[in-house]
């Protein structure tokens, strides 16, 4: 008996998905409500669970086709154990007559020596819009052993970086790709002899990497993304320490070794103006990663398309700051999370949005787009850059559910987790540059937003409150809007909102 797995709902006006990645192969077994594939739309990631327990038989729709809602994906066997030979996809019958190389085949011959089956390694899914990831980091090397779901590697794109773990437990038989290199949204990255407990033992001399005399009579070859970088430094091997596995030299091993002084490559763009030698022995050069560069150029772009403008307040945070020591104890008690600014911050914008739509629209050609929800981007600092993780529908959660989002978000965003749709999708943005001690500052747009608040130090200063001077914890507020379609009354009108919020929370609570 089979069960057909089809779409699941893909929401109101979503007409059609592409499939975006496929989890699992014909003949691998499967358990219900295990996640057997992802779908894409223009709005959402979709997930596709396995509706009974059995064998994955036919997968009818393969990567990258586009379906309609309730389209047959694929087909399970219930309680069958078919082998993947016996149910491969046509696009992979088709393929069988490719003829393979050398290094290919000798991989096939330690997996029949192995007894194990060869699983490919693919790319995993890279999110909307994304096409090439460049290969970062290896973490394992031919001949080791991995467990099923261990990170094997490392993926760098233009906005996130992507983990590769080890579909099956086995041996790894061959890296296709190497360090540094750029692959498409369907590659194959490696390939693992499943269920093998040790290296293959037959593997001809002639497989050493050539290039290992080059490394001072070292007999491994050295990271791909090290030798780029060490020729790029005008760096030898014996001018760098390397701290990988029997000496391997790895990136970071080159990006702590001193650079060459005058005789390295010259700049390739913007000439720079001419350094002393003694200058140049001490400085580092390091290629930008493709998130950083994508930082760049989204916020010049923000600059050079939006009429960007900035208008400020400030706020006095004694109300917020007493209404959350009052409560801040029982609140962490009942919901498991701590009651932060943020919370605060996030419901007096989403207050405020609704009297200011413009601010939470976007432009498209010649339109306006007004959002009737409020998906908050929260700019997060990170190691490698900055994100802006969003909370979904932030206008319709509780303060605790904000927290718990926020809380799970930035933890994600400082592992390196956050996937491409925890980060799509944003209407209007808040940027909390004062947990670094700014006291102010003007954001830079989030494209294509309209939008973005700009929190910062909270510091005692005086003031006059009815005639007396007296002293508050105050804080800066800065918007930054889009000038071409929020006009100077809503931007004020905007802020003034929000700063009536946090000095009276309970207008919050009144919807005033």
């Amino acid at each position: 008996m089979s069960t057909e797995v089809r779409v699941p709902a893909l929401g109101e006006s979503v007409t059609e998905a592409t499939v975006a990645t496929w989890f699992k192969k014909p003949g691998e077994a499967v358990e219900t409500d295990e996640m057997i594939a992802e779908l894409e739309t223009d709005k959402v990631t979709v997930e596709v669970p396995a509706p009974a327990a059995g064998t994955l038989s036919e997968i009818v729709v393969q990567e990258g086709e586009t379906v309609g809602p309730d389209a047959l994906l694929a087909t399970i066997a219930e309680g069958a154990s078919a082998g993947a030979e016996d149910v491969k996809p046509r696009s992979e019958k088709a393929s069988e007559g490719v003829a393979r190389s050398a290094a290919k085949a000798e991989a096939d011959a330690d997996a029949a020596r192995s007894g194990g089956e060869k699983v490919d390694v693919m790319v995993p899914a890279l999110g909307e819009s994304v096409t090439e990831a460049t290969v970062a980091s290896w973490f394992k090397k031919v001949g080791d052993v991995v467990e099923a779901d261990e990170m094997i590697a490392e993926l760098e794109t233009d906005k996130v970086s992507v983990e590769v773990p080890a579909p099956v437990g086995g041996v790894i038989a061959e890296l296709i790709a190497e360090e540094g290199a750029t692959v498409g949204a369907d590659a194959k990255l490696a390939i693992i002899t499943a269920g093998a407990t040790s290296a293959p033992t037959t593997k001809p001399a002639a497989e050493a990497p050539a290039a290992a005399p080059a490394s001072g009579g070292k007999d491994v070859e050295d990271a791909p993304s090290a030798k780029k970088l060490m020729a790029e430094r005008g760096l030898t091997p014996d001018q760098v320490n390397g701290t990988g596995r029997d000496g391997r030299i790895m990136k970071e091993d080159v990006l702590r070794a001193p650079s060459a002084p005058a005789e390295a490559p010259a700049p390739a763009q913007a000439p720079r103006a001419p350094v002393p030698a003694d200058d140049a022995a001490r400085e580092e050069r390091v290629k930008m990663t493709r998130l950083r560069q994508t930082i760049a150029r989204r916020l010049k772009d923000a600059q050079n398309t939006a009429a960007m403008l900035t208008t400020y307040n400030e706020v006095d945070m004694s109300a917020v700051m007493d209404l959350r020591k009052k409560y801040k104890d029982e609140f962490e008690k009942k919901h498991g999370v701590r009651l932060g600014f943020m919370s605060f911050f996030t419901k007096a914008c989403c207050h405020a949005l609704v009297e200011v739509p413009e601010v939470n629209a976007e432009i498209d050609g010649t339109d306006i787009v007004y959002k009737k929800f409020v998906h908050m981007g929260i700019a997060t600092g990170t190691p490698t850059g900055l994100v802006v993780p969003v909370v979904r529908d932030a206008d319709s959660l509780s303060f605790a559910g904000i927290e718990k989002k926020i809380g799970e978000l930035g933890k994600r965003a400082r592992d390196g987790k956050l996937s491409m749709a925890d980060m799509q999708g944003g209407t209007f943005t808040i940027s909390n540059g004062g947990v670094y001690g700014s006291l102010m500052s003007s954001p830079i747009l989030n494209p294509p937003q309209s939008g973005i608040l700009g929190m910062h130090k909270i510091q005692e200063r005086p003031v006059v409150v009815n005639g007396q001077i007296v002293i508050r914890p105050m804080m800066y507020l800065a918007l930054s809007y889009d000038h071409r379609i929020v006009d100077g009354k809503g931007a004020v009108t905007f802020l003034v909102r929000v700063k009536e919020a946090l000095e009276d929370p309970q207008r919050l609570l009144m919807d005033l």
